[in-house]
């Protein structure tokens, strides 16, 4: 059976799946809505799987819809990355902080972030690939992006004195004080 864990921001979980092991290699079921339902306390319907890849040092994010806000179930099938989730919902007693989980193939461990939350990562590894659910669809012209390095919220990325590489959009992502964001 999978694991729950509340991160630092309780609406956000980190799962840890039961792996079965062999000398052919693994077998571990990565979602059962049942399952999933028990342990977060979220009946959700996902319409969406995304999968990325990245290179070493590729940032992406902050990013949240403001309209079909989109949760996300998310996981890491090849590298590593530092997954983050920023609370933007103004009547949270969380807003503005955020919360992280390193996700890799190795572990297996997935987070879900709720709606209400800006996501992002940061590739730790030469690649990583990485997939994940979401229970809206893309709307691109909802898409907003939160600053990646607004000192207002702080994340402590683990760049090890590298720049991240950011796409235009990430570089000119908003600081939460001007960001539009959840009430």
């Amino acid at each position: 059976m999978t694991t729950v864990q509340a991160l630092d921001i309780p609406e956000v979980s980190l799962l840890t799946p039961r792996v079965f092991s062999d000398v052919r290699g693994f077998f571990f079921e990565s979602f059962s809505a049942r399952e999933f339902s028990t342990l977060t306390g979220w009946t959700i319907g996902f319409v969406q799987d995304n999968h990325s890849r990245s290179a070493r040092h590729v940032l992406r994010g902050l990013h949240y819809q403001v309209r079909q806000p989109q949760g996300k179930l998310v996981r890491v099938t090849l590298g590593e990355v530092f997954d983050v989730a920023v609370d933007i919902r103004r009547s949270s007693p969380a807003f503005g902080r955020w919360t992280s989980a390193r996700l890799s193939a190795e572990n297996k461990c997935q987070i879900w972030i709720p709606p209400g939350f800006a996501h992002g990562f940061l590739c730790l590894s030469e690649y990583a690939e990485i997939m994940y659910k979401t229970t809206d669809y893309y709307a691109p012209e909802h898409e907003r992006c939160l600053l990646w390095n607004d000192p207002a919220i702080g994340i402590d990325w683990p760049l090890e004195g590298a720049s991240p590489v950011l796409s235009a959009k990430d570089q000119s992502g908003s600081p939460l004080a001007r960001a539009e964001i959840f009430d």
